[in-house]
């Protein structure tokens, strides 16, 4: 009768031995799942977790210099990516259509009399200070003559650069409006002619990925 107490007794201590053991790993497995849920948490809310932005909006300027004696102002509109590299830098790559309105009689008899249109593609670097605030940028590429035979030019394509101040004001979690102020030269699409300046202005409505 002692012996088969000592053996129950053996049996329930190997038993609540593996339930404690069990228990103990369980336990183990849970607090390291959680610290790994805590560590992917910290990291994506580091750089890496900086969002993509992608903005659409109008365009407006002045022409500069000797452009404006040949055309008015211009309107369009373009679309642009910004996709972040490193704490408050992004790269930005921008497409869009620019049309200038030519001024009336301000082009010689053999020269057609018609709008300027421009399709400019450029990539540069954004970078942010006061926070998400206020932006630096820069951008360069090359700008497309659309209608080169209407306005009689030399060259389909001329080299494009922009230096931009802004500010993206936030509407919304991932909803902002980005505005830009911007000088944006143009190398000529005459031989022997003069660059196409122009002081712009874009307002456009951005969203993050």
């Amino acid at each position: 009768m002692v012996q088969l107490f000592v053996t129950i007794k053996h049996t329930k201590m190997k038993k609540t031995r593996k339930i404690g053991i069990v228990t103990a790993l369980l336990v183990s497995l849970s607090l390291a799942s959680q610290a790994q849920t805590t560590t992917s948490g910290n990291s994506s809310s580091g750089t890496t977790g900086k969002e993509w932005r992608i903005s659409v909006g109008p365009d407006a300027g002045i022409p500069l210099g000797d452009f404006s004696n040949e055309y008015n102002w211009n309107f369009g509109g373009s679309a642009q990516v910004d996709i972040p590299i490193i704490k408050s830098l992004y790269v930005t790559v921008n497409a869009g259509y620019q049309n200038f309105f030519v001024k009336n009689g301000s082009f010689a008899d053999n020269v057609a009399d018609k709008n300027l249109q421009l399709i400019p593609v450029k990539a540069g670097l954004k970078y942010f200070f006061l926070g998400d605030l206020l932006y630096v940028q820069g951008e360069a590429g090359a700008s497309f003559l659309a209608n080169k035979s209407d306005v009689g030019a030399s060259n389909a394509a001329a080299f494009v650069y922009a230096p931009q101040v802004g500010v993206l004001l936030k509407l919304a979690p991932k909803n902002y409006i980005d505005v830009g102020f911007r000088f944006e030269g143009t190398s000529s699409f005459y031989n022997g002619g003069s660059s196409n300046n122009f002081l712009g202005l874009r307002v456009a409505y951005a969203f993050g990925l």
